[in-house]
């Protein structure tokens, strides 16, 4: 009779371990996004790094900061039933959406998605990469969260006009949505700094130039360069300030101020210069 409780009790004990199976050693979720339930940590790592995400079915872009790789295992011990490839993904554009983020890319076939979204003067990248299982059983995947911290500018109206005078051009950090001609939010204080600096010193007159990083095609890079400035352009003209008095100019990659090999140095160049006429 005792061995026979014995052998329940062992068996209790060893189906509990299995229920609440652990994740590998010093790994944990990313803060920003949760996991899935049923699922455990086998596999970790956080370093500075770059990742080639998926942005179409054949195209893929590098991203380049702190790396979070997260290797997450269904279990299968705990009665519940494995999520499909899609119930995956929709968890995570779900967290992203919520965020104010965008989907990129998303294949079910393939098993991969990756999203954008910007918080805290974060730029975050996020892919989900499927490593085992099929479309109706999503049994293992890698979560990417790549964090690019923004270029912070504070700059004042007559600190600007004071280098203009001086230098003849001054470089601005106004962050843009990636790969786009869009002015994020955050950069509207430099844009009306500009606007009050053209206000108090109604004789002067600038070239908004764009510059970006090497990352793209010199063809993509100059068009974005072109529009980034000719966005900023419009975006003083709307505040009354005469289009006479402005001009718009893209130089794309061509003229970098740091090196384009690491992630600070790209930073730096993805610049628009304000040039004295």
């Amino acid at each position: 009779m005792r061995k026979k409780i014995l052998t329940i009790v062992l068996t209790i004990a060893l189906s509990s371990f299995v229920l609440a199976q652990e994740d590998a050693e010093g790994c944990k979720d990313h803060p920003v996004f949760n996991r899935l339930s049923n699922f455990h940590i086998f596999d970790c790592s956080e370093n500075y790094n770059e990742v080639n995400l998926h942005t179409s079915a054949e195209n893929t872009i590098a991203k380049e900061g702190n790396v979070f790789k997260i290797g997450y295992g269904f279990n299968y011990e705990s009665g519940a039933k494995c999520p499909s490839t899609l119930q995956v993904i929709k968890n995570y554009e779900n967290a992203v959406l919520k965020n104010g983020g965008k989907k990129i890319y998303s294949s079910t076939e393939k098993g991969v998605a990756t999203f954008t979204m910007t918080a805290k003067d974060i730029e975050y990248w996020v892919m989900i990469e499927q490593t085992s299982g099929d479309r109706d059983n999503c049994e293992e995947f890698y979560l990417y969260v790549i964090e690019i911290k923004s270029m912070k500018q504070e700059i004042q109206a007559n600190e600007m006009f004071e280098t203009l005078n001086k230098d003849g051009f001054i470089a601005l950090y106004i962050n843009f949505e990636t790969g786009k001609a869009e002015i994020r939010p955050e950069s509207q204080k430099i844009i009306d700094q500009i606007v009050q600096m053209l206000k108090e010193n109604p004789d002067l007159k600038i070239s908004i130039e764009g510059h970006t990083d090497n990352v793209g095609t010199a063809e993509f890079n100059q068009k974005l360069s072109e529009n980034r400035a000719k966005a900023v352009m419009d975006a003083i003209i709307a505040q009354n300030i005469d289009k006479n008095r402005l001009s718009s100019k893209g130089w794309g990659a061509t003229k970098p101020v740091a090196d384009n090999n690491t992630e600070e140095g790209k930073a730096k160049n993805r610049r628009v210069e304000i040039v004295k006429k």
